[in-house]
C-alpha cells in the first residue's frame, strides 16, 4: 500500500516539478537567460519556499545527482588524450591559472567579508572560480561564436574547470571535519580512498569495460550499448559512494576510462537524452532546496558577493587573458563571458555540506550568489557589445579561427570507405572514420587507424562527432541501408557540408531520387569499365575503338539511368542497352542489299 502510495505521490509530483520547469524554460530561453536558471527558479517556485506544491526537496536531489553524474561521464568522453594534447596551452596554462586565480582570489573575499574558517572559505572559494558550462556552451553556438577566439578559449577553459571537478572534490574530501560520531574517516584516508578507487577505476575499464563493449558490439544491439553505458556510470558511481566518496568523481574517471576507445560516439549519442532529463532534475531539486528564509535575511550579502564574484572573475580573467597575447577586447569577451558561478558550485557546495565544512543555510546562500551570478551573464554581454566590437577595419581584416574539428566524417571503412580516407588523408584533411564491424576496427588500429564504433546513419552519432562542422559526409556503407528522406535529413541537420554515397548498383542510385548529394558513386561501374578495357586490349582491339566503346556506353549509361530515375522503373529505356539481340540485328541490317 505504501508502495502504491509512493508511486502516486511521484506522478502527483511529476506533473507541477515538470510542468514549470517547461514553462520556466520556455520563458527563461525566450528572454536569452538559458534552461539553467528556468530550471532553477522553477522549482524555487514549486518547492516548500514559495507555492509548496512539491515536497520531499531531498529524496529527488538524490535521484537527480544521477543528472550530474552522466554529466561527469561524458565530460570524461571528451577528453581523449589527442585533443587533450591539441589544446594543451590553452586548458593547462589558461584553463589552470583561471581556476587557481579566481578560486583564491573569491576565497580571500569571503575570508574578509564574513567569519567562516579558512578551510570553509576555500570549500566556498574555489567552487565560485567555476563557471557555467551549461550556459555559456549554448550561449556560443547559438551566437555562432564557438569557433572565434573568445570562443575557443572560452571552451579551452571551460573544459579544464569541468576537468578541475576531479581535483576539487578531492580537496573538499580532505579537508572534510568529520566527527567521530559521525562514523566517517578523517579527510587524509578519504583522499587516499580516492586514489585508491581511481587506479582500480582504471584497471577495471582497460580489463573489464573495452571487451564488454567489443562483445556488445559484435552482437549489434544499439539498446544493450545504452544499458551498458548507463551501466558503467551508475557502477562507478556506486563504488565511489560506497567508499565515502563523490559519486560524480566515478562518473568522470568511467569516461575518461572510454573516451579513446572506438565506442566514445556511440556511448555519447546514448546517453545524452539521459543526461539532459537528469541534469534538467537537478536544477529543478537545486531550486527546490534553496532556502530563502536565510536569503531573505541577507539580501545585500547576497547581491554584493555576486557582485564581487563577476567583478573579480573578469578583472583576473582579462588580465590573464592579456598575458596570454589576447587583444583586450577579446580578453574582456572572455571575462564577462566566465563571469557567473557554475553548475558545479551546488555540487560542491553539497559535498562540503556533508564534510561539515558548512551548514546547509551558508550552502542556501551561496547557491542563490550563483544563480544571481548566472543570470547577469546574457545582460552583460549584451550591454559590453559595443566595447568589445572590434573596429570596422580589424573585422575586415581579420582571418577567422583555424579548424581544430574533422574536416569530413567517413561513414564505413570496409574495403570501398578504406580508399576515400587514404586519399582524403594523403591531402591533409583531418578526418573522422565509423564503422560497425568491430573485428575491422581493430584491425583497422593495427594499421595505425582510428576509427569509431557506431551507426552512422544517425544523425545524434553524426552532430556528436561533429558534423556540425565537417565539410564532408561520405557514406562509403554497403547494402541498402540509405535512402532519400534520410539524405534529406542529414543534408537539413548539416547544410554546410557536401554529401557523397556510394551506390551499389543502379537500384541503389534509383532509391536516392532526389537526395541532395554532391556527388553518388556505383561501386560496380569504375571496376567493370576497367575490366571490359583489358579485356578488350587482349583480344587486340584498337585503343582509339575501345575508347569509343566505353564513351558510347557511358552515355548510353548515364541516359538510361536518368530515365529509370524518372520513371522508377528498372526495366525502362532498355533500349539503350547494348545486347547481342541488337548487335545481330544491326549486323542484319548493315548486310542487307541496299
Amino acid at each position: 500500500m505504501d508502495e502504491h502510495g509512493g508511486g502516486l505521490s511521484l506522478l502527483r509530483d511529476g506533473v507541477p516539478l515538470l510542468g514549470f520547469g517547461l514553462l520556466f524554460v520556455l520563458l527563461f530561453r525566450r528572454l536569452g537567460l538559458g534552461a539553467t536558471l528556468g530550471y532553477l527558479v522553477a522549482g524555487a517556485v514549486v518547492g516548500p519556499a514559495v507555492l509548496g506544491l512539491v515536497g520531499d526537496a531531498e529524496e529527488k536531489m538524490g535521484v537527480a545527482e544521477l543528472g550530474i553524474a552522466l554529466l561527469l561521464f561524458l565530460v570524461g568522453l571528451e577528453l581523449s588524450p589527442s585533443r587533450l594534447w591539441r589544446m594543451r596551452h590553452d586548458i593547462f596554462g589558461f584553463g589552470l591559472l583561471q581556476v587557481a586565480l579566481c578560486g583564491l582570489a573569491i576565497t580571500g573575499i569571503i575570508l574578509a567579508a564574513t567569519d567562516f574558517s579558512p578551510a570553509a572559505a576555500l570549500a566556498l572559494g574555489l567552487p565560485l572560480g567555476l563557471s557555467s558550462t551549461a550556459q555559456v556552451l549554448p550561449m556560443l553556438q547559438s551566437a555562432g561564436r564557438l569557433r572565434t577566439p573568445v570562443g575557443e578559449r572560452s571552451f579551452a577553459t571551460l573544459l579544464f574547470q569541468d576537468i578541475s571537478i576531479v581535483p576539487l572534490l578531492t580537496i573538499v574530501a580532505a579537508l572534510s571535519r568529520n566527527p567521530a560520531d559521525a562514523a566517517g574517516p578523517p579527510g587524509w584516508m578519504l583522499a587516499l580512498y580516492t586514489v585508491l578507487a581511481i587506479v582500480g577505476l582504471v584497471l577495471a575499464g582497460r580489463f573489464l569495460l573495452r571487451p564488454l563493449f567489443k562483445l556488445i558490439g559484435n552482437m549489434g544491439e544499439r539498446e544493450m550499448f545504452v544499458f551498458a553505458g548507463l551501466f558503467t556510470v551508475i557502477a562507478s558511481a556506486s563504488l565511489m559512494q560506497l567508499l565515502g566518496l563523490s559519486p560524480a568523481l566515478g562518473a568522470f574517471v568511467a569516461g575518461v576510462m572510454l573516451a579513446d576507445t572506438p565506442y566514445r560516439h556511440e556511448l555519447e549519442a546514448d546517453v545524452e537524452p539521459f543526461r539532459s532529463i537528469l541534469l534538467g532534475l537537478f536544477f529543478l531539486a537545486v531550486g527546490m532546496t534553496l532556502d530563502l528564509n536565510a536569503i531573505a535575511e541577507r539580501p545585500l550579502f547576497v547581491a554584493g558577493m555576486a557582485a564581487a564574484l563577476i567583478i573579480t572573475k573578469t578583472v583576473v580573467i582579462t588580465l590573464l587573458a592579456r598575458v596570454f597575447g589576447m587583444p583586450w577586447r577579446q580578453g574582456l569577451g572572455v571575462g564577462l563571458l566566465l563571469s557567473q558561478g557554475g553548475e558545479f558550485g551546488f555540487v560542491l557546495f553539497a559535498q562540503a555540506q556533508s564534510a561539515y565544512l558548512i551548514a546547509p543555510e551558508a550552502a542556501s546562500v551561496f547557491g542563490a550568489i550563483v544563480t544571481l551570478s548566472m543570470a547577469t551573464t546574457p545582460f552583460l554581454m549584451l550591454a559590453s557589445k559595443r566595447f568589445r566590437a572590434e573596429p570596422e577595419r580589424s573585422t575586415r581584416e581579420a582571418a577567422g579561427p583555424q579548424h581544430d574539428g574533422a574536416s569530413a566524417i567517413v561513414v564505413g571503412y570496409g574495403r570501398f570507405g578504406q580508399t576515400v580516407a587514404q586519399m582524403l588523408i594523403g591531402q591533409g584533411l583531418s578526418v573522422t572514420l565509423i564503422d560497425r564491424d568491430v573485428e575491422m576496427i581493430e584491425t583497422a588500429g593495427d594499421f595505425g587507424m582510428k576509427v569509431y564504433y557506431g551507426d552512422g546513419t544517425r544523425l545524434d552519432l553524426l552532430r556528436q562527432a561533429g558534423a556540425a562542422d565537417a565539410e564532408l559526409l561520405l557514406f562509403c556503407i554497403d547494402g541498402d541501408q540509405l535512402d532519400a528522406e534520410m539524405l534529406h535529413s542529414v543534408h537539413q541537420a548539416f547544410p554546410d557540408a557536401d554529401l557523397f554515397v556510394r551506390a551499389f548498383d543502379r537500384r541503389s542510385v534509383m532509391k536516392l531520387r532526389g537526395a541532395p548529394l554532391s556527388g553518388v558513386v556505383r561501386e560496380v561501374l569504375e571496376s567493370a569499365i576497367a575490366m571490359g578495357r583489358q579485356a578488350l586490349d587482349a583480344v587486340g582491339v584498337d585503343e582509339g575503338e575501345i575508347e569509343k566503346t566505353e564513351a558510347a556506353y557511358r552515355q548510353r549509361d548515364i541516359e538510361r539511368l536518368k530515365v529509370q530515375k524518372e520513371t522508377g522503373d528498372l526495366y525502362a529505356a532498355r533500349d539503350h542497352m547494348f545486347s547481342q539481340a541488337a548487335q545481330a540485328a544491326e549486323q542484319r541490317k548493315d548486310a542487307e542489299p541496299g
